[in-house]
Order: C-alpha cells, then sequence, then structure tokens
C-alpha cells in the first residue's frame, strides 16, 4: 500500500532531522513539521478514510507505532541537545582561578589638588599653619576689612556674585548708600578671594601670625584661555615685629625655586593692591626660553604668577592689631596659574573639562 510506504519515508526523514538538530530551536521545527496539526504524519493519517476496513487496523496500528518512535526520538535528541547547552553555558561562566587577577584602575589627585597640597607642605615646613574658612561670606570680610573703598570696582555686581536677597528695598539700599549697580542685593556674596579668611584668623589670634588660606574662590569672568569663573588661591599671611618687605622676598624666592625648580629666576614689580602697601607683582623667569624671550612669555623672559606686599597698617587695624608694634605681608598666588606655567598649559580650560587623556599625564 503506498500509505505504508509514505509512513516509512516520514519516519526515515524525521529520524535524520532529529540526528541532525543543531539546537533545541530546530529540534522543535522538525516535531512541528511532523507531528504538528499541519505536519506530515497528521496529513498522511487524514487519508485513512479512503482505505477498506480491512487495511484501515493495520495503517492505524503502524501509524501510532510510528509516531511513537518519531516522538521517542524527539525527546531523547531533547534531553541531549539540553544537556549539551548546559555543559556549554557552565564552561562559559567557569572561571580560571589559576588566571591573575584583572587590577583595577586607581584614580590619583586632580593636578590643582596636588600643586596646593604642594604649596601647603611647603609653607607649613615653615611653621605656617593651614586655615580654612566660608565660601559665603560677608562684604566687610571680602572688602570692607580689607581696605577696599566703597566705590572699588571690584565691588561691583559685575565683578562679584552677590546672593539676592528679595527682603531688600531698593530705596532703603539708595539711602544707606550702596552703588546703583548692586540693588536688590544683600551684603552676602561667594568669596572672590581667600583674603577674607585672614580678617576671620587676625581677628580671632594674636601676632605672631604665620598662616596660609589655600581655597575657592568665584569671579563672574568668562572662561577662556587665561580666566575661569570658578579658580583657587593659596593665599599667605605674617604679622609679627620686625616683619621687612625683605621677608617678604626670602619667602617668595624659596617658594618660586620650590615649585618651579632652583634655576628658575623672581622680578618683583610696583603695583596696587588696597590691603596691601607697598605693593608688587612677582614673576617668574620663563622656563620654556630659560629668560632669552620666546612666544611664551611675550618675548619678556618673565611670567606674571601672584601678587604680593606688606600689610597695609589700616587693615591690621581693623581686626584690632597694634601696627605701631607689628607690621606683615601677605601674597595670594592662583594655583591653576601655577600649574599653567609649570607644565607650559597654553588654556586654563583644560584643567577643569574633565578629560581624563589630559589629567593622566598627572
Amino acid at each position: 500500500m503506498a500509505i505504508v510506504d509514505d509512513l516509512k519515508t516520514i519516519e526515515e526523514e524525521a529520524a535524520a532531522g532529529i540526528a541532525g538538530a543543531a539546537d533545541l530551536a530546530q529540534l522543535d521545527q522538525i516535531r512541528v513539521a511532523v507531528t504538528g496539526k499541519k505536519g506530515s504524519l497528521t496529513s498522511v493519517l487524514r487519508g485513512m478514510g479512503q482505505l477498506s476496513k480491512e487495511e484501515r487496523p493495520v495503517v492505524g496500528k503502524l501509524a501510532n507505532e510510528v509516531r511513537g518512535r518519531v516522538e521517542a526520538a524527539l525527546e531523547a535528541r531533547k534531553a541531549e541537545l539540553a544537556a549539551l547547552e548546559l555543559e556549554a553555558k557552565i564552561a562559559a561562566d567557569a572561571v580560571d582561578v589559576t588566571l591573575p587577577g584583572r587590577r583595577p584602575a586607581v584614580g590619583h589627585q586632580h593636578l590643582i589638588k596636588e600643586i596646593m597640597q604642594e604649596a601647603e607642605d611647603f609653607f607649613t615646613g615653615l611653621g605656617y599653619v593651614v586655615e580654612d574658612g566660608p565660601y559665603v561670606d560677608t562684604t566687610y570680610y571680602n572688602f570692607t576689612a580689607l581696605n577696599a573703598p566703597e566705590d572699588h570696582p571690584s565691588r561691583s555686581a559685575r565683578d562679584t556674585f552677590y546672593v539676592v536677597d528679595p527682603s531688600k528695598d531698593d530705596n532703603e539700599l539708595l539711602e544707606a548708600g550702596h552703588n546703583t549697580d548692586r540693588l536688590g542685593i544683600s551684603e552676602l556674596l561667594l568669596r572672590t578671594q581667600t583674603s577674607g579668611v585672614q580678617v576671620h584668623h587676625m581677628e580671632a589670634h594674636k601676632p605672631p601670625i604665620y598662616m596660609i588660606c589655600p581655597g575657592t574662590v568665584f569671579r563672574p569672568d568668562t572662561a577662556d584661555a587665561n580666566h575661569l569663573p570658578q579658580f583657587n588661591q593659596i593665599e599667605g599671611l605674617v604679622v609679627d615685629e620686625g616683619i621687612t618687605f625683605g621677608d617678604l622676598k626670602g619667602t617668595l624666592d624659596a617658594f618660586t625655586k620650590a615649585m618651579f625648580g632652583e634655576e628658575r629666576a623672581t622680578r618683583y614689580r610696583p603695583h596696587f593692591f588696597p590691603f596691601t602697601e607697598p605693593s608688587c607683582e612677582v614673576d617668574v623667569s620663563c622656563g620654556v626660553c630659560h629668560g632669552e624671550g620666546c612666544s611664551f612669555c611675550k618675548h619678556t623672559g618673565w611670567l606674571e604668577i601672584l601678587g604680593a606686599g606688606m600689610v597695609d597698617p589700616n587693615v591690621l587695624e581693623n581686626c584690632g592689631i597694634d601696627s605701631e608694634r607689628y607690621t606683615g605681608f601677605a601674597f595670594g598666588i592662583g594655583a591653576e596659574r601655577v600649574a599653567a606655567l609649570r607644565y607650559d598649559l597654553p588654556d586654563l580650560r583644560m584643567l577643569v573639562t574633565g578629560d581624563m587623556r589630559f589629567l593622566e599625564q598627572f
């Protein structure tokens, strides 16, 4: 009978397909193609209605035997493939404990933090103490106590981040003598310098005073190659009997050599700061051309690094210190500027963008 031959052919093809199934998904496709509702075995069984009464039992028995053998083969192959997949998963997840461990990437201090720490180490080695102060301070500590007049440009809202106080009435501020460009603002501000920490320290301590106050300061500057709206200062103060400008020069000469190298020279130029008199700006010889003149130092051979001077007697008196008995000097150093000059950085913004390709060099 032709139907018997069809059953044998289906069984042989199914057995070959099952044996060659590479995974469970392929095996399931074979199951559907043979024993499913539209499978080849099901289609053959639907043709049994055309058989005689004598043929139906024989073909029915054979069909059930074929189905049984195909299903048994499917289950056996399914178990084999499941075992193989489990074995492969175990092998993939296995850990060879004899392999060397993966060393985690270890971070390090930011370049600016390293420079500030280096400066702290230098000055504490001379006997200075390190002081800290509030980021938000008053105009008294940031300006007035430091001998800055009410009309000084640095007090303008264009040069200082003031804290807005909605409770203040503009007319009250005008009557109090405030500048018109500061209407609606309070006496609180984000410190523009760490000099206010010096005032706090002088109010709380009697001379002799040897201190530095490193920290972050804020100014409404547009970020460019030479300016940042947030940067770090290292300011220092000495108040004692018999302090002279020579003590200031000796201290800063030693500092610049420690930061830039023994071969670097320093130069002092007259300048003006409200809180020091006399005042000066300090230059260091160019490390690129060694003072000969190049494009980096604008062919001058010198690079400006800090401002300094002898503490104005008015500042000492504002802090309750007898200016007839005591004298002192102060200085302010920009940490970002030290970094730029030490490593010949063309743009200060490189220090704050977080580019790991740049930061990992230090």
